[in-house]
């Protein structure tokens, strides 16, 4: 199998305007993000499922663009009028002609991704029946369950997305918030996805479904429309970088 890395990035984030280029211990926030993925694409330390392809960033901002190639590292220009991030590497996919059998998108606000939730994202192809991967994270406080900015997946016994809500899914009948980590092993999902090639062009031609835009969560158009999405686990907890508070708390972290 081959394996490609492509990283959404946009300037005009509502947030945070131009966080690709913010400076984090020396370094800018996207330059951060892609040599942990190249890291992992191009690591001969740990046997991988593949044959190992480059990383891009697609962007819609010459400065990213710049920013990119400045570094040494891959980018490519896309329209400004993508919808998501998803719909932005497609086009990429696109224009790079890549013959990779995976495509893994990995935020242009992540840092601090390792090496090891990728690998696992990638190991998910190892079963045929895999059309869309993701990664989850077990919540360590009922607090953080709550929280509606921290999506959970409930998943099948074979390990595949059954739904991901903002809401605390499943409801704990008959027991307290304080207790319910202790009845069900609460599952955070990690904004971290890959697809087969074919799957990805399909998804980006389906119109947003009901549960997408009950929710504002694009995975759940996929499901409502028959995709199967596998979920990989890690017990690795990210940064991701979503204010200028974000990135203080990421210099520290760092």
């Amino acid at each position: 199998m081959k394996f490609i890395g492509i990283i959404p990035a946009r300037y005009a984030s509502t947030r945070f305007p131009g966080k690709p280029l913010a400076m984090l211990g020396g370094k800018t926030v996207i330059q951060r993000v892609y040599e942990q993925v190249d890291k992992t694409l191009n690591s001969h330390s740990s046997p991988l499922p593949s044959h190992l392809s480059p990383v891009y960033v697609a962007t819609d901002d010459e400065r990213i663009f710049n920013a990119v190639e400045s570094f040494g590292g891959k980018a490519v220009m896309t329209r400004s009028d993508h919808q998501s991030g998803t719909d932005r590497i497609q086009e990429a996919a696109e224009k790079i002609g890549t013959d990779a059998d995976v495509i893994i998108n990995v935020q242009g606000d992540e840092p601090f991704i390792q090496p090891s939730q990728i690998e696992t994202l990638m190991h998910l192809f190892d079963d045929a029946e895999t059309q869309i991967g993701t990664i989850g994270k077990p919540f360590d406080t009922i607090e953080a369950v709550q929280n509606p900015n921290s999506p959970k997946i409930v998943c099948d016994v074979r390990g595949y997305a059954l739904y991901f809500s903002r809401s605390v899914i499943p409801f704990i009948r008959g027991k307290e918030p304080s207790e319910w980590l202790t009845h069900f092993p609460f599952l955070k999902h990690l904004g971290l996805y890959a697809y087969r090639r074919e799957v990805l062009a399909q998804i980006t031609k389906l119109p947003q479904s009901s549960l997408e835009k009950a929710e504002s969560l694009e995975q759940l158009r996929w499901l409502q429309n028959g995709y199967r999405i596998k979920v990989g686990l890690t017990d690795v907890e990210t940064v991701g970088i979503d204010t200028p508070e974000d990135l203080l708390r990421a210099a520290h972290f760092l």
